[in-house]
C-alpha cells in the first residue's frame, strides 16, 4: 500500500512538475511547440505573463517585464509546480532574477543548454545557434545563461525567412508549418554549409523543436532545443522506476 500526503492545503490539484510563463502572443502553438500541451509526455502547466508581448521583450528588452515575470513564477511555484521554464528563448534576459525569486528550479530559455554542449565539443567545433531573431540576441542574453565569449557560437535568424516572420513574429493570425518547416531547413542547411566545423545546433525559439527532426535529417548534427531541456529536467524531477530481472 502506497500512502501519500498533501503538499499544500492551498490547492486541490497535484501532478504537474512543469510550469511554463509564456507570453501574451497570438499565433498558432502546432504541436512539438512548447506553447502546446500535447507536446510533452506528462502534464505542464501554463502561466501567461500579460502584456509580454514579443515586441517588448525582443525589440524593445524592456525592463518593465521583470516584476510580472517574478510574479507569474511565483504563482507557478504556489500552484505546485517543480520547476519553471519559459516559452521564448529571449527569457534569458531575466533568468538569474526570476530564479532569485523562487525556490525552485528555473530554466527560462534554451540557451541554458549552450554551455554543457560546448564541454562536449572537441578542439575547433562549434555551436550553431538558429534564433528568431538575430539582431535582437545580445551579450546580456548570453551572460545570463553562462555563455561566455570563448565558447564559440554560430549565430544565424529567422527573420529574413517570409512565413516564419509573419506568422510569429507579426502574429498575422495563421501559419503554414510546412513552408515554415523549409525555411528552418534551409537556414540550417545553409549555416552549415558555411559553418562545416559546426557540430551541434541550437534551436533557441520555442516554435522550432517542431522541426527538430527535419534540421537534424539535413544536417546530420544533434540539435537541442527547449524540449530536449525541458524532458531533461523532467526526468530529473520524476526519476524512472526501473524493473526488471538478472
Amino acid at each position: 500500500m502506497t500512502v501519500y500526503k498533501i503538499r499544500s492545503k492551498t490547492r486541490s490539484w497535484d501532478g504537474q512538475a512543469i510550469g511554463i510563463l509564456i507570453l501574451d502572443a497570438a499565433y498558432p502553438c502546432v504541436p512539438g511547440n512548447v506553447g502546446n500541451a500535447t507536446t510533452f509526455p506528462f502534464p505542464v502547466r501554463y502561466k501567461e505573463i500579460r502584456g509580454s508581448s514579443i515586441e517588448r521583450l525582443l525589440n524593445e528588452r524592456d525592463p518593465e517585464l521583470l516584476k510580472p515575470f517574478i510574479e507569474g513564477a511565483k504563482e507557478l511555484e504556489a500552484e505546485g509546480v517543480r520547476a519553471i521554464t519559459g516559452a521564448c528563448g529571449f527569457m534569458a534576459l531575466f533568468q538569474k532574477q526570476v530564479a532569485q525569486a523562487v525556490q525552485v528550479p528555473v530554466f527560462l530559455s534554451s540557451l541554458l543548454q549552450v554551455p554543457f554542449i560546448y564541454r562536449t565539443l572537441s578542439s575547433g567545433q562549434k555551436i550553431g545557434i538558429i534564433t528568431a531573431n538575430s539582431k535582437c540576441l545580445t551579450d546580456e542574453h548570453f551572460a545570463n545563461v553562462g555563455i561566455t565569449p570563448e565558447m564559440p557560437v554560430v549565430i544565424y535568424g529567422m527573420e529574413d525567412q517570409t512565413e516564419f516572420y509573419t506568422s510569429v513574429l507579426e502574429e498575422k493570425g495563421t501559419m503554414d508549418s510546412n513552408l515554415v518547416e523549409k525555411e528552418v531547413v534551409g537556414v540550417a542547411s545553409k549555416m552549415i554549409e558555411e559553418n562545416p566545423e559546426i557540430a551541434a545546433i541550437l534551436l533557441e525559439c520555442s516554435d522550432l523543436p517542431p522541426y527538430a527532426q527535419a534540421v537534424h535529417a539535413a544536417t546530420g548534427r544533434p540539435v537541442f532545443d527547449f524540449i530536449t531541456m525541458i524532458k531533461y529536467v523532467h526526468s530529473a524531477l520524476v526519476p524512472t522506476g526501473y524493473q526488471g530481472y538478472m
